[in-house]
């Protein structure tokens, strides 16, 4: 049996795992986590095991901002300045 939560479960959570935020924005895995080592994306610790849990929607925001940014362009260096600025 799975441990995976249905996208439905997903969609209404107050936080995800960087593996559910990459099913919610269809980014892979390691460039949410290179995202994160990065420091654009925030995350809190969750529980014993130190798993990584994300705000859904405040995350699925910052990474289509991130998405639509590198679509125009714009290097991680770029996209950093951007969100120091606003």
């Amino acid at each position: 049996m799975s441990r995976r939560r249905s996208l439905e479960v997903i969609e209404t959570a107050e936080y995800v795992t960087i593996g559910e935020l990459a099913r919610l924005t269809d980014v892979r895995y390691s460039t949410l986590k290179f995202y994160t080592e990065e420091g654009l994306l925030s995350f809190r610790q969750a529980g014993e095991k130190l798993t990584r849990r994300y705000r859904r929607k405040e995350s699925v925001e910052r990474v289509l901002c991130i998405k639509g940014l590198r679509k125009e362009g714009k290097s991680i260096p770029e996209i950093k300045k951007f969100f120091s600025q606003s």
